[in-house]
């Protein structure tokens, strides 16, 4: 192209050449937008092959749910007591001690309150001594008060149960009340006269709320002057999760999940920094009031182990779930057990075996039947340690508890710490620990991780992923989008892939230890993040058959996807799931082959995970910024076109006609 320039005048000439700078800058300009739009749609061929005999059943174990006592979980978190520190041991052993968050109603000059070791539980001697020194106490009494876990949930008309014991020399009328947190606001109160006695005495009260309060306290106060013991004070919604200490709305956030295993109750919880600290089985079974509780010193909270051992195996069978025993094996992060002595340790995991599988004759058996559960609990899988595998003494004390183990109990699967993703084991086993925690690009990409590994040896358990870090905020869209990809690949490789679980579940919005994690709480309220989400397209897939698949696009790289076919109570499905890690959009051509039945429109849908942004995050004030959005699929065909958006996940289910599928054939 050649540009001429004519005239005499410099000025005339000087515009002339800045209208064809502007006329050149607009048309690069230009070249370059269309080339960007041109770029902004990328297209892409998605092959399933769904005949019968290419098709592979996935494990019905594959998917589950990982249970720490991480970021309050538990305590002030499923658990549903309402008193935090309910028998002032957290202070520990010797008196006097810090009974936090109790707390005084009144001054020093009108009460006295001291832990001394006066309980009447031998496992857990602390009790608290208050001393009431006014003669003319003020009209609402003193005493002490409880928030609970920054703040008890009361609501209007529901009911909670209290319990408390009481020693007092002589006869004193007690009044107990829930109230807001600065005691003006009155929700339930009464009194309570306790006769004067030298023996501790058990009290219980239903109190029902007048009004709701978000951050609520128990009050125990008193006009009379003298003295009154306290000990294991106790407030808990009556409406638990089948009357067995579960917060509801947190349960039913786990059964949404379909989790087929339920992995407990840690993690680093299980180690502890210092095996003094790690968790004992046998200290949190028995009546709740005689738990001495501990101090967890790798997250720093102690627990009341109102939430132990029983009710794990409790909660697995609310959940419909194979509970996945995780115990110490001698180790923590900072001391170990040496091999020559790891005996007792033994013992003692054999016996928690007892207690979960013998029947109600046997002596621990007939411990949990006490408790309420005659019927064994069917504990099938066991992990020897948590992350341990390094440690000095790991292997030596592994293989005392992996013999011991297979000698009394041969069906129980049990689970190295050490990876065998990359190289054979040096030791027996059934199943591996696999555990990435990663950026969102790393994730991604692992989504082929296992296509190498041995099909032979033990299967892999994947016990705990996540987008971690930089990327994944509090719960970012972009992270669910990589552990999505990582989950088509487990599916994929799911011949040695037998489980699978996201961590860490839970956080209370006010112990925020770890992030991100899959589901948000404060004392009321409660949201799924958009890993949550994400995991909620992946419940059928657990016992569904699988189908290879395989992706044509110049744009592949960004592109993970899996298909599998499912059933419901009444119809099958053919599912489709991809997910779009770019920035582009993309036109997908669906092209099914090897189908059984014929593709019906009619309950066939299309499921979309994405946002505006792909740092979008869910929160109290919006929970559900980030959440799957469904509709009909009118186009639903053996081959069809779809679009997915830019940074989307999204799944396809065809409803098929004929009901009975692969798995029957």
């Amino acid at each position: 192209m050649a540009l001429v320039f004519t005239g005499p005048s410099m000025g005339s000439r000087e515009a002339s050449l800045r209208t064809i700078f502007c006329f050149l800058l607009l048309f690069c300009l230009g070249c370059k937008c269309l080339a960007s739009e041109l770029k902004a749609t990328q297209t892409a061929v998605l092959k399933v092959d769904a005949s019968p005999q290419l098709a592979r059943q996935i494990p019905d174990t594959l998917f589950g749910i990982f249970f720490e006592e991480i970021n309050h979980a538990g305590a002030g978190g499923i658990w549903a007591e309402l008193v935090s520190n309910r028998g002032f041991e957290a202070g520990g052993p010797h008196t006097p001690s810090n009974i936090d968050p109790w707390s005084i109603i009144g001054d020093d000059s009108s009460v006295f309150v001291a832990t001394d070791r006066t309980s009447c539980f031998s496992r857990n001697t602390v009790a608290l001594r208050m001393e009431v020194l006014c003669d003319d106490c003020p009209a609402g009494g003193v005493g002490i008060y409880n928030p609970g876990f920054w703040g008890m949930n009361i609501e209007d008309g529901k009911t909670y149960n209290l319990v408390m014991y009481v020693k007092s020399p002589e006869t004193v009328d007690l009044t107990v009340s829930l109230t807001s947190s600065d005691g003006l606001q009155n929700l339930a109160s009464t009194t309570i006269p306790v006769s004067g006695a030298s023996n501790w005495t058990k009290l219980e009260q239903k109190l029902v709320a007048s009004g709701t309060n978000r951050t609520s306290r128990l009050q125990i106060t008193t006009n009379k002057k003298g003295v009154v013991w306290f000990d294991q004070v106790s407030l808990m919604p009556s409406d638990t999760y089948k009357g067995h200490g579960f917060r509801t709305e947190l349960i039913s956030m786990m059964l949404d999940l379909k989790p087929r295993f339920l992995r407990f109750p840690g993690g680093c919880f299980v180690e502890g920094e210092w095996l003094r600290n790690a968790f004992r089985w046998r200290e949190s079974i028995g009546p709740w009031e005689e738990r001495p509780g501990h101090f967890g010193d790798v997250w720093h909270y102690w627990t009341d182990d109102g939430l132990g051992y029983y009710e794990f195996l409790q909660l697995s069978e609310d959940l419909g779930a194979a509970p996945i025993w995780v115990f110490n094996n001698g180790i923590s992060h900072n001391d170990e057990v040496d091999t020559a002595a790891i005996a007792p340790f033994v013992k003692d995991v054999l016996d928690s075996l007892e207690f979960a599988r013998g029947s109600a004759e046997s002596t621990w058996g007939s411990v949990r039947a006490a408790m309420g559960h005659p019927e064994p609990f069917p504990v099938k899988y066991v992990a020897i340690g948590n992350e341990d595998c390094g440690k000095k003494f790991y292997r030596g004390n592994y293989l005392k508890f992996y013999n011991a183990i297979r000698e009394a109990y041969p069906d129980i699967q049990m689970i190295s710490n050490c990876d065998a993703s990359s190289s054979p084991l040096d030791h027996p086993a059934d199943l591996y620990d696999f555990h990435v925690y990663t950026d969102s690009k790393t994730l991604f990409s692992m989504k082929n991780t296992f296509d190498s590994s041995s099909r032979n040896g033990p299967k892999a358990f994947v016990s705990e992923y996540a987008v971690w870090r930089s990327d994944a905020g509090r719960g970012s869209l972009l992270a669910s989008l990589a552990e999505a990809a990582f989950l088509t690949g487990l599916e994929k490789n799911s011949d040695i892939v037998q489980m699978a679980s996201y961590a860490p579940l839970f956080v209370n919005n006010n112990d925020q230890t770890w992030n991100p994690d899959a589901i948000v709480f404060n004392s009321w309220q409660q949201y799924g993040t958009p890993s949550y989400w994400m995991q909620t397209l992946f419940r059928e897939s657990s016992g569904a058959m699988i189908h290879p698949i395989t992706i044509t696009s110049s744009y592949s790289g960004s592109l993970a996807a899996s298909a599998i076919t499912w059933q419901d109570s009444e119809n099958s499905f053919l599912r489709v799931k991809i997910i779009n890690f770019g920035s582009d959009q993309v036109s997908l051509t669906i092209s099914v082959t090897g189908l059984q039945a014929r593709v019906n429109t009619v309950g066939s849908t299309a499921t979309v995970l994405t946002s505006s942004n792909v740092m979008d995050e869910n929160s109290f004030s919006n929970p559900n910024k980030v959440v799957p959005v469904k509709s009909q699929l009118a186009n639903a065909a053996e081959q069809m076109k779809v679009t997915l958006a830019p940074h989307s996940f999204s799944s396809f289910d065809l409803a098929l006609a004929q009901s009975k599928l692969v798995a029957e054939m």
